[in-house]
Parts: C-alpha cells; sequence; structure tokens
C-alpha cells in the first residue's frame, strides 16, 4: 500500500524589501530603509553632491539622449531637411545637435512644416535645459569650500596640569580666515529612566573656540575635568558607548569674502591616549618661520 505523500507547506508570501537609501557619517555606514526617495526626488542635491566627472558624464548623457530623441522625430518625417540625405539618421542627429547648440552652420534647414515644428520645440527644449546648467556649473563653482586640515587623531595628554583632549587643524591655503570659531560637540549613547536608548550631543568647551586670524596651524583644547561629559570616561568606556567627537570649524575667507565651514567626525577609537602632536612650527637660522606639514598628523607619547 503507497504511503500518502505528505502535504506541502504553504507557500510563504514574498515579502518585499523597502527601498533603502545608504550614506556614510564620518566613518560609519548608514543605511536608511522606508524613505520615498531616489536621484529623481531632489535632483538638485544630486546635481550638486555628485562628483564633477559624474556631473560631467551625466551632463554628456542627457545632451545624448535629447539629441537622439529629436533625431528620431527628424528622421521619422517626409524628407524634412534641406541639403541632407533622404531617410539618413546620423544627418538628422547632427541637425539636432546643430539645433540644440544654436550653431545653425547653414548646410541644412527645415525645409517643411513638420521639421519646423520639431525645431520650434527642441529650441524651446535647449532653452531650458542650457539654463538650468548654467545655473547648476555657477553654483557648483561658485560655493564656498574650505580647505581646512584636521589631524588624523585627537590625542590626549597632559596640558596645564590636567588631562587635555587637543585636537590640531591648519589652514591648507595659507591665507587669512578672520573670526574662525571652532565647536567641539560629543555624540554618545545614554538610556533613559525608562530605559529606552537615545543617541545624544553634549558640546565640550574648549579653552580657546574662537581665532581672530586663523592663518597657520591651530590647536583645540579641552580639559578632561568635572565640568566634562567625558569626565571619568576610560578608553573602552568610549568606545562601549560608540562615542563620536564631531567638530565644525567657520569663519570668514578674507580673499573670497564668503564663509567657509568645515567638519570633522572623529570616533572614540581614533582617540591616541597619552600622546601629543609632534611640533610643526619651527624658526630658521635665518628668522624665518617653518610650517613642516609632513608632520601634521605625527604624534609621540607623552613623557610627563
Amino acid at each position: 500500500m503507497n504511503a500518502k505523500k505528505p502535504a506541502s507547506p504553504p507557500r510563504q508570501p514574498k515579502v518585499s524589501r523597502p527601498k533603502s537609501r545608504k550614506m556614510r557619517i564620518g566613518d560609519r555606514q548608514i543605511e536608511a530603509v522606508g524613505q520615498a526617495d531616489g536621484i529623481w526626488f531632489d535632483l538638485y542635491h544630486q546635481a550638486m553632491t555628485i562628483s564633477f566627472p559624474a556631473f560631467v558624464g551625466a551632463t554628456l548623457a542627457v545632451f545624448m539622449v535629447n539629441n537622439l530623441f529629436f533625431a528620431l522625430l527628424y528622421w521619422l518625417g517626409n524628407d524634412p531637411l534641406a541639403n541632407a540625405p533622404t531617410n539618413s539618421f546620423q544627418s538628422a542627429f547632427f541637425f539636432a545637435v546643430e539645433t540644440f547648440t544654436t550653431v545653425g552652420y547653414g548646410d541644412m534647414h527645415p525645409q517643411t512644416f513638420y521639421a519646423h515644428v520639431i525645431a520650434t520645440f527642441e529650441g524651446f527644449t535647449a532653452l531650458f535645459q542650457t539654463a538650468a546648467l548654467t545655473g547648476l556649473i555657477f553654483a557648483r563653482f561658485s560655493r564656498p569650500r574650505a580647505r581646512i586640515l584636521f589631524a588624523d587623531a585627537p590625542v590626549v595628554a597632559n596640558h596645564d596640569g590636567e588631562p587635555t583632549l587637543m585636537i590640531r587643524l591648519a589652514n591648507a591655503r595659507q591665507n587669512a580666515i578672520t573670526d574662525a570659531n571652532a565647536v567641539l560637540w560629543v555624540l554618545r549613547t545614554e538610556w533613559s529612566a525608562e530605559g529606552q536608548r537615545f543617541r545624544r550631543f553634549h558640546r565640550l568647551p574648549l579653552s580657546r573656540q574662537e581665532n581672530p586670524t586663523f592663518l597657520l596651524s591651530w590647536t583645540l583644547f579641552h580639559p578632561l575635568n568635572e565640568a566634562s561629559p567625558l569626565y571619568g570616561l576610560t578608553p573602552q568606556a568610549m568606545i562601549d558607548d560608540n562615542v563620536q567627537l564631531i567638530l565644525t570649524v567657520k569663519g570668514m575667507d578674507e580673499t573670497s569674502a564668503q564663509e567657509l565651514r568645515a567638519r570633522k567626525i572623529y570616533q572614540a577609537a581614533d582617540i591616541r591616549w597619552g600622546h601629543r602632536y609632534v611640533d610643526i612650527i619651527t624658526t630658521t637660522p635665518e628668522g624665518v618661520t617653518l610650517l613642516d606639514y609632513g608632520k601634521f598628523h605625527t604624534t609621540v607619547a607623552d613623557k610627563a
């Protein structure tokens, strides 16, 4: 007697994974899901944040697609172009390019009502796209960019008789940034009385957070005393609490008369305890101040 074949388990409905968007905050990789976002959601932001080679490539792609589309429309017409071979897609494409860029060599021109209508719509489209592209290129080149160097790692060593967190930065352009202001924040994991987990910001007071003329090098000091949110934390405790240091710097560039902003994020594991920075400013026998950027990120063990 044949054994009865067991019934197959019911098929589970396929659950589609929600769309995700990956981003990076400092050295942390973040993936956001469930957000209605994409490249078409904010084209201006995409155009301003992609790399310049990607921007040029995307512009070229849009240019080619537009001209191929209008070339197809010309090609579908009944002998629409004068001085062009009949049914020549190549001629239709180059005429579309000439019309789009308003070059107008004069050897080919519309000779039918259909071709004039297509050329009119192409010129209208080119007008808007040229204006948009001009604005984007101007915005990318005109926005102020700060060239501020941040040390690869913060250090903790004794300064003025107490443990101090130090971060070194420098103005890579070597011009004056007036009224420079630095703000240091710590982001750490904390728990509420109800047991809920939060990521909270605390501002870390600096011994000297303003610089009237930020020209060469600048070292920030945060004493790790009783007033510090980091007081009493060991290196391992900071790593366990997923501590992050967020440093923001802003000031006025005297060359461009524009406000500059820069930001650097450090992880708890980046902090070098018991180290201090190597001095990078020396004076030659001729009295010339020498700034050695080759030692900018170099640290040595604190002998104190």
